[in-house]
């Protein structure tokens, strides 16, 4: 069976990416910001649909799954309302009037780790009530892009909401060893951006260690206070030399879309070089074949703007096993009752 999904707030295409290749079919997309519309046609075909609270719910094709990564706004909650009212002037609204009007079975939404304290946790709890207002089950977690596959320390909100009371199990979330940020390097070019020796010395007989940062040149009062973190490297600062450098044997942090340079370095075979912009892409999961256009800078900030496939494609094979399995839902057995908004309260989500 075909099970169909919308893709809202699509930028480059990275959730669709993921449930294409867990089997699922776009019907639908939306995207705002013209080059990540213009990087999504040359990988999909398609041209993303614009301003989505100017797209009229009707217009939108029948779907069993809805995908957005949505922007984190607060909600300005007044008097004694609930949910979905409370959510009125967000783009938050336009994801819930299109759940109202199509019921589909399952949504997913992501965002950024600390969307859970955002407005201190009146976002969450908002969203989470208004989907449960509509109907669904909720269930929430921090997932980092590292337990699936790729060498980046990215943490991101996942919310899944389901249609039929089944609370989504996180824990079947099939995880895998994390690999280096030398497994993901190209190899045998002849173009990339060294530092010379003469921007950088490295601090005499440094301790080898794998976390992948490298302190340049001084440290914060927390760092003196404290001390680095396990596996750490530090360099001494000279002349321009970027704050952070990152070992090829560890992991890198979270890539940022307001890197518009792509200034990440890295430590490699006793040199310091500049990531390949082919090479920040692998870091999300991305493949090599997979279309990019537009200024540099702008490339880095789609990638950076972007989510991790291998971690959307787990979490899609899980929605399909989970939701859209007949056999799982026949014999499904509820956990304890969902908590209501006081017990939400009790554990610092309200």
């Amino acid at each position: 069976m075909i099970y169909k999904f919308i893709d809202l707030f699509a930028g480059i295409g990275g959730l669709r990416l993921g449930f294409e290749k867990a089997g699922f079919t776009c019907v639908f997309s939306s995207e705002m910001d013209k080059h990540a519309q213009d990087m999504y046609y040359e990988n999909f075909g398609e041209k993303p649909y614009g301003d989505i609270t100017k797209i009229k719910e009707s217009d939108i094709p029948s779907f069993d799954i809805l995908l957005a990564g949505f922007p984190c706004q607060p909600f300005s909650i007044a008097g004694e309302k609930k949910g979905f009212d409370d959510t009125r002037g967000t783009l938050f609204f336009d994801i819930a009037r299109i759940v109202k009007y199509h019921s589909p079975t399952a949504i997913i939404l992501e965002n950024v780790k600390h969307f859970k304290n955002h407005d201190k946790g009146k976002t969450l709890k908002t969203v989470l009530r208004t989907l449960n207002e509509l109907g669904y089950t909720t269930n929430w977690k921090v997932l980092n892009a590292k337990d699936f596959g790729v060498p980046q320390n990215r943490e991101r909100t996942i919310i899944v909401a389901s249609k039929n009371d089944i609370e989504f199990d996180f824990s079947k979330l099939n995880k895998v060893q994390t690999p280096t940020i030398a497994d993901i390097l190209e190899k045998n070019r002849d173009d990339f951006e060294y530092l010379a020796p003469s921007e950088y010395t490295l601090i005499d007989n440094p301790k080898r260690q794998l976390s992948g940062l490298i302190f340049v040149g001084y440290r914060n009062k927390k760092i003196r206070k404290n001390g680095v973190r396990e596996n750490t490297i530090h360099l001494s600062r000279v002349h321009k030399q970027p704050n952070r450098i990152y070992s090829s044997e560890g992991t890198h942090p979270t890539l940022s879309s307001q890197e518009p340079t792509g200034r990440y370095f890295i430590y490699h075979e006793g040199k310091v070089r500049k990531l390949t912009l082919t090479e920040c892409y692998r870091l999300m999961g991305f493949p090599d074949n997979f279309k990019k256009i537009g200024t540099i800078s702008k490339q880095y900030n789609r990638v950076g703007n972007s989510i991790v496939v291998p971690m959307v494609i787990e979490i899609a094979k899980e929605i399909k096993n989970q939701l859209f399995n007949e056999e799982y839902l026949r014999n499904y057995q509820p956990k304890p009752k969902q908590m209501n908004l006081f017990e939400y309260a009790k554990v610092g989500i309200l």
